[in-house]
C-alpha cells in the first residue's frame, strides 16, 4: 500500500491555515492502538514529518498535558486530556442516544454486536456499539477505528455519498491501496449497487477472515456527516442466508425507526 497524503497539497498556500496547529493533530492521529505507545521516530514516519520538527511537537503536546511521557522507554502515550474531548464530542451526539434502544434490540435478537460508525478519511470510526449475547464476538469499542474499503459499514458510507463526493472517496482508496487496488475495487462496486437496489451492504470474510457483516447508511436531515449502521460476526454464524433473509431487512428497520425519531 502506498503512504496516503495526510492532507491536500494546497493546505500550506492556505493562508488561514495553521502548519503547526495541523502537524500537531496530526501527530495525535498517530497513536492507533489503545495504549499504544511510541517515540520519536515512529512518529516521524506516521506523520510524515522530520524529527526535529516531531520532538518539538511531542515537547509540547506533553507541556500541555495531551501526552505522557516515560523517560525509561523514551515513548509517548495519549494523556487523559485526549480523552475529555472525545467524550465532549460523543456527548454532542444525541443521534448515540436516540439509536441505542433500536440498536440493542437488533443485537438481542441476533446475539451478535450492533455498532453505529462514521468516517474518518480512510477508516470509520465507532461511535456506539450495543452487545449480543453470543459468546464468540467482535471485540470492537466506541472509538476503534476499522477499514473503509472492506468492511461493510465503510462501504455504506461510501455508497451513501452524492456521486462526486464517492468519487473522491474512491479516488483516496485508490491511491491507498496502490497495487491491492484491484483486489478492493470489486467489494466497492458491489456495495453500491447493492445500496441502490437492496439498501444495505455487506462484507463477507473481506475484512477479516471469518467475520461477515452487514450495513445501512443513515443521511441525517440536518447535515451532519454520513453514519452507518452495522451487525457483525463469525461467519459460521452470522450466514450470508441469514443476513440476507433476515438481518439486512431488520437493519433496514432500526435506521427507519431512526430517521423518525432524529431531528
Amino acid at each position: 500500500m502506498r503512504p496516503r497524503k495526510e492532507k491536500p497539497e494546497d493546505d500550506e498556500q492556505d493562508r488561514d491555515f495553521v502548519v503547526a496547529l495541523a502537524r500537531g493533530l496530526e501527530l495525535l492521529r498517530a497513536f492507533r492502538c489503545e495504549g499504544e505507545a511510541l517515540g520519536n521516530r515512529d512518529l516521524a514516519e506516521r506523520a510524515a514529518l522530520s524529527k526535529s520538527t516531531v520532538s518539538r511537537l511531542t515537547y509540547t503536546l506533553h507541556k500541555l498535558g495531551y501526552l505522557s511521557y516515560n523517560p525509561d522507554t523514551a515513548r509517548y502515550v495519549l494523556a487523559p486530556p485526549v480523552l475529555s474531548l472525545g467524550f465532549s464530542c460523543l456527548a454532542g451526539m444525541p443521534l448515540r442516544q436516540l439509536a441505542k434502544p433500536y440498536m440493542q434490540e437488533l443485537a438481542d435478537y441476533t446475539g451478535m454486536p450492533v455498532a453505529m460508525a462514521s468516517r474518518d478519511r480512510l477508516s470509520m470510526v465507532y461511535l456506539e456499539r450495543c452487545k449480543g449475547t453470543n459468546a464468540v464476538t467482535l471485540a470492537i469499542e466506541v472509538g476503534a477505528h476499522i477499514k473503509l474499503a472492506t468492511t461493510a459499514v465503510g462501504r455504506a458510507c461510501i455508497a451513501a455519498h452524492p456521486e462526486d463526493e464517492r468519487a473522491r472517496m474512491i479516488d483516496e482508496v485508490r491511491e491507498h491501496e496502490g497495487e491491492n487496488w484491484p483486489n478492493v475495487q470489486p467489494g466497492i462496486e458491489k456495495a453500491i449497487e447493492d445500496y441502490q437496489t437492496r439498501g444495505y451492504c455487506t462484507s463477507y470474510t473481506e475484512w477479516k477472515r471469518d467475520v461477515n457483516a452487514v450495513a445501512v447508511p443513515f443521511i441525517p436531515r440536518d447535515g451532519s456527516p454520513i453514519v452507518a449502521f452495522n451487525c457483525g460476526g463469525p461467519s459460521q454464524t452470522l450466514t450470508r442466508d441469514w443476513i440476507e433473509s433476515d438481518v439486512a431487512p431488520r437493519l433496514i428497520n432500526v435506521v427507519r425507526h431512526v430517521a423518525a425519531v432524529a431531528p
